[in-house]
């Protein structure tokens, strides 16, 4: 049997949108936000709640201790050194310092009307060592975190997704000594998100 190589179409599937799905939530998180808490954006608020496990993290905005510790602290940082994860994997070497962990992941991907997209849920793991929870002013880290990333991605229209609304959140409970709580929001994809053929 003869194949003619130049009649063969290019390998389209809709799951290679996640990658970009993931770079839009990520810069919406931690690059491109401008609101304002406390006198910070909310990415320097999040990445805040992440590294710098103390309970005044949020009360004590000029601790240099803490500026220190964020002053150099980028998006591409956070994914080297663990605090923001795409993969479903939590290493705790021995002697290192203890941190707060998002962990983004895609699930339940269904069929719609346009080709190049299926609409899914994506989960926002929220886990933090269970001795650094309680913060000043009775506020609850994890919870904390998990009203940033709503704040900032609920409702929203981003690049490739569509509409992104808030399903639901549920306690997540590893072990004694890390729990959190899992953000779940439905990524709907409209015929909006369709992405033309190049000619």
């Amino acid at each position: 049997m003869h194949i003619d190589l130049t009649k063969i179409q290019a390998p389209q599937s809709s799951f290679w949108s996640c990658e970009k799905d993931i770079e839009t939530i990520l810069k919406r998180l931690f690059v491109d936000n401008t609101g304002d808490t406390n006198g910070e954006s909310f990415s320097k608020t999040l990445k805040r709640l992440l590294i710098v496990n103390t309970k005044d993290c949020l009360t004590n905005l000029n601790e240099p201790k803490y500026k220190a510790k964020l002053a150099d602290m980028n998006l591409s940082k956070l994914l080297q050194e663990g605090y923001v994860k795409i993969v479903p994997k939590i290493r705790v070497p021995e002697f290192e310092d203890v941190k707060a962990y998002l962990i983004i992941s895609f699930d339940n991907f269904v069929p719609t009307t346009n080709p190049k997209f299926r609409d899914c849920t994506v989960h926002f793991d929220i886990i933090c060592h269970t001795d650094y929870w309680q913060m000043d002013n009775y506020q609850i880290r994890p919870l904390k975190i998990a009203g940033l990333i709503d704040g900032l991605l609920n409702n929203s229209k981003l690049s490739g997704i569509g509409t992104f609304q808030f399903v639901g959140c549920n306690e997540l409970v590893l072990d004694e000594t890390f729990s959190g709580y899992c953000l779940t929001y439905l990524a709907t994809h409209g015929s909006d998100d369709l992405i033309e053929p190049e000619e």
